[in-house]
């Protein structure tokens, strides 16, 4: 008996070796034809652990309370694949809004006021239909496109291949009086000036509401609000302390109110364009007697393998929006960009991104553009 079992030990421990040994094989094979980088691998796991440290300043800040760091991080491991698809592939379509971010560190004591009242009421009643407008060239960049739907331009960046019927912008909302506005970046500033001047808290970026992107989305609320429409801004810090997994919890913010408006459908998340190469860029439009910041929709699709099943429908808005701002101010808008990544987009019909201005355009600017957007979304909606 004693003998019978040596030999079956023996016969098992040959039997593993050969199993390892087959397995090997195969992984190497599995890693052969599916050509995956090493390197890439060590960047996706650079990354992975980016995300978590941010993550964990991030949680610590908001829940200002003391947790276990082993322990929240067992429970952002469980992110690693949304961050690695999602997030990852939309800092590599924005890296320039990255190194922005990354070059410069955010000062968490020079959080300033927020109380400041700034909102001045503007009568909507005054804002012309039609006005005529003008780019200007100055601190501008030409404009670049790969389709058009009549006066409408496109820059596709995404995987797709547009066809005609792809941008005829045959859709309509059921829901035309409810909002959603929220900023996946809160922080993002703009040039400061005399007015609207501001306490830094990174590279053209304030934690000071009233002199952030939120300040403009403030603008566009009172605006849409005088002319009739419910609009719930949502002002929420998605960016800060932490960059890494800023659309991941504005998803979570978006996804929360929506579950108390369900019916809801158009949501912007308002933007300013990223610094790039040229802190001074400014795109500016002058439309009768006000110069305002251009503005530009940014929309996502499932290109990136993630499920957005109504990325058309939200593309065709966008291009309904454009071609009636066209009409009423041209040059208000800079061509759509379409990209891969669904930037949160999948969670209703008429998601969009609508970036205002960029560094170089002052808050003056970005909020008198907003009087205008106002009166076009109007005019779709009606």
């Amino acid at each position: 008996m004693i003998n019978l079992a040596v030999i079956n030990i023996k016969d098992i421990i040959k039997f593993m070796k050969k199993l390892l040994f087959v397995l090997g094989i195969i992984i190497i094979l599995i890693i052969f034809f599916r050509k995956i980088s090493f390197v890439e691998l060590k960047n996706k796991i650079k990354f992975n652990s980016k995300a978590i440290d941010d993550n964990i300043a991030f949680s610590s800040y908001c829940n200002n309370q003391s947790k276990s760091e082993s322990a929240l991080k067992k429970i952002l491991v469980s992110q690693f694949a949304l961050f690695s698809k999602e997030e990852e592939l939309m800092e590599k379509e924005n890296q320039e809004e990255v190194l922005e971010f990354e070059n410069n560190e955010i000062n968490i004591d020079k959080k300033s006021d927020t109380s400041k009242n700034t909102d001045i009421v503007q009568d909507m009643s005054k804002v012309e239909s039609v006005a005529e407008t003008q780019v200007i060239k100055e601190n501008n960049k030409t404009d670049t496109f790969t389709n058009n739907y009549n006066s409408v331009k496109i820059r596709n960046e995404s995987s797709y291949n547009l066809t005609e019927e792809m941008l005829v912008p045959n859709v309509e909302l059921k829901n035309k009086k409810d909002i959603i506005i929220y900023h996946t970046h809160t922080c993002e500033s703009y040039t400061p000036t005399e007015a609207n001047n501001y306490v830094s808290s990174g590279n053209f970026r304030t934690v000071d509401l009233n002199y952030s992107v939120a300040r403009v989305g403030t603008e566009l609320t009172n605006n849409l609000n005088s002319l009739g429409f419910n609009v719930n801004h949502n002002t929420t810090y998605h960016d800060y302390p932490a960059y890494t997994g800023s659309y991941t919890r504005s998803l979570a913010t978006i996804k929360d109110i929506l579950s108390k408006s369900p019916s809801s459908e158009f949501i912007i998340d308002l933007h300013r364009d990223a610094i790039g190469s040229m802190s001074n860029y400014g795109p500016t439009v002058k439309i009768g007697n006000d110069i305002g910041a251009q503005l530009m929709f940014v929309i996502g699709t499932d290109g990136g393998g993630l499920d957005h099943k109504d990325w058309l429908y939200n593309f065709k808005m966008a291009i309904k929006i454009q071609e009636r701002a066209n009409e009423m101010y041209p040059g208000l808008f800079k061509p759509i960009i379409l990209r891969n990544s669904r930037y949160n987009q999948h969670v209703t019909k008429g998601a969009c991104i609508i970036e205002v201005g960029a560094t170089g355009n002052t808050l003056e600017q970005c909020n008198t553009s907003m009087k205008y957007l106002a009166k076009v979304i109007e005019e779709v909606m009606k």
